[in-house]
């Protein structure tokens, strides 16, 4: 699929059509506000717009289904209509055909197919991107599964394990990308060790997607754990590092300061080819 393409890391911009997400819950609720913010993320340059109706931070409360496409289906359809590559964060099935049916491209799901067992054929089935999350468990209860010998190995091994179902229910290998999960089901050592260790969830030979923006482990190096927006400044170092590895994308509330870092690491990635 287009959309995972080599090449520089892609920016995916957030936009969360929900009341209760950790960073902006309740901002972009209005259909008229919530559109005019993917049109803001992508002056800002993005490359996608990642609309998502449930939040997943911990402790969330699942919507119903019916919720869930009701604050995300006409987001997509305004968005798609205008051009814009729109992926949909969801975990049910019937929200993804409903998304790619709207003009959603990608569908972003975090449990990787282990929430709606119908999830995989249903994207198969849809030809859109897909991109399959490390995950182990449902928001209100994902730290107990934090339990690691070692983080990176695991990570990659049942990452593995998600490509191959996907692949087995008929997702081609052009339309899969994967991530590696900061943030869920690991504790704040968990998050460094695993962003240490890219390099092999990189290996397993499919396009990766960062999302660590404005989560908690980034903000206590440097005490700035009283508001998520204070975490940007670490957001965008984490951005500069990873871009210089030429990941595929990393997914961020703030666009404008990765897009800035991106363009940072290559530059300098030309003067050295140059050189």
């Amino acid at each position: 699929m287009e959309v995972f393409a080599a090449g520089p890391t892609r920016v995916m911009g957030i936009l969360n059509v929900t009341p209760d997400s950790f960073s902006d819950g309740g901002r972009w609720t209005d259909l008229d506000r919530a559109v005019a913010h993917g049109r803001e993320l992508v002056a800002a340059g993005a490359a996608i717009v990642d609309v998502g109706g449930e939040s997943t931070r911990p402790g969330a409360e699942r919507p119903s289904a019916a919720e869930e496409l009701r604050r995300v289906l006409p987001v997509v359809e305004a968005l798609a209509a205008e051009g814009t590559v729109v992926s949909v964060d969801t975990m049910r099935a019937d929200v993804a055909a409903a998304a790619v049916a709207a003009g959603a491209a990608i569908i972003n799901d975090v449990s990787g197919g282990l929430a709606d067992p119908e999830m995989l054929a249903a994207v198969a089935a849809s030809g859109a991107g897909y991109v399959t999350m490390h995950w182990r468990g449902h928001s209100f209860g994902m730290y107990d599964q934090a339990r690691y010998h070692d983080v990176v190995a695991e990570v990659c091994a049942e990452l593995a394990s998600r490509v191959e179902a996907a692949l087995e229910a008929g997702i081609e290998p052009a339309s899969l990308a994967i991530d590696p999960g900061f943030g869920f089901a690991k504790d704040y050592s968990h998050n460094w060790t695993l962003l240490a260790g890219l390099e092999r969830v990189e290996a397993l030979g499919y396009p990766v997607l960062v999302g660590v923006s404005r989560k908690g482990f980034l903000g206590r190096p440097g005490g700035l754990d009283a508001r998520p927006t204070d975490r940007d400044a670490a957001t965008v170092a984490v951005t500069a590092l990873v871009a210089a590895r030429r990941v595929w994308a990393v997914r961020t509330h703030e666009v404008f300061s990765q897009v800035a870092a991106i363009s940072v690491a290559e530059r300098i990635r030309a003067a050295g080819e140059q050189g």
